[in-house]
């Protein structure tokens, strides 16, 4: 039996230092080296404190804002450690109430507005957690938001023209609007 649990014990140690210390500080380094931003929670700094992060969606709701995706995390909108679906199906009334809710608020927030609604500002998306939203949907707010800053609704397209990125490397995804990024650039202008 002694012949059997020392190896055993002594590899059980070799292992848990070299998966659970070694490897995972070189990864970090590595990745700290080559992707410092990506590393670090890709966090947005305003006046040298923390924002956000361009990867998780923020909650606002003031109507001299972009509102970003319907955060699926409750009761915290946004909350990444609860991240995660409704799992409601689309037969499901929970769903469709607060789609419905959802399409009210946004006429209410602007009543002039009689384009048709984005499917992504009114449904929430898997993680519960996204920073972006479609071209469209930023489109749709664009005269609620020109209206609350007194700008011109040309001004404010011309920030989302800027801010929208295109597929990744021209293949992947849909383009898109990061809501942190183009409210940021509408606060500093």
């Amino acid at each position: 039996m002694k012949t059997l649990l020392r190896p055993a014990i002594t590899l059980f140690v070799l292992l848990s230092v070299v998966t659970g210390i070694i490897y995972p500080l070189a990864v970090t380094g590595i990745a700290k080296t080559l992707f410092p931003s990506a590393a670090n929670g890709s966090l947005v700094e305003k006046g040298g404190k923390p924002v956000g992060s361009m990867l998780i969606g923020q909650n606002f709701t003031g109507a001299q804002y972009f509102w970003g995706r319907p955060s699926a995390t409750s009761p915290n909108p946004n909350n990444g450690t609860a991240s995660g679906g409704s799992n409601l199906g689309p037969l499901n009334p929970a769903l469709a109430d607060a789609v419905k809710a959802r399409i009210a608020a946004l006429k209410q927030a602007d009543p002039s507005n009689t384009k048709l609604i984005p499917i992504d500002l009114v449904t929430a998306s898997a993680s519960g957690l996204d920073p972006e939203i479609s071209p469209a949907a930023a489109e749709y707010q664009i005269g609620r938001v020109a209206k609350a800053r007194n700008l011109q609704p040309e001004q404010v397209n011309a920030l989302v023209n800027q801010h929208t990125e295109g597929r990744q490397l021209w293949l992947f995804g849909e383009p898109r609007v990061n809501v942190l990024a183009l409210n940021l650039a509408l606060d500093a202008k």
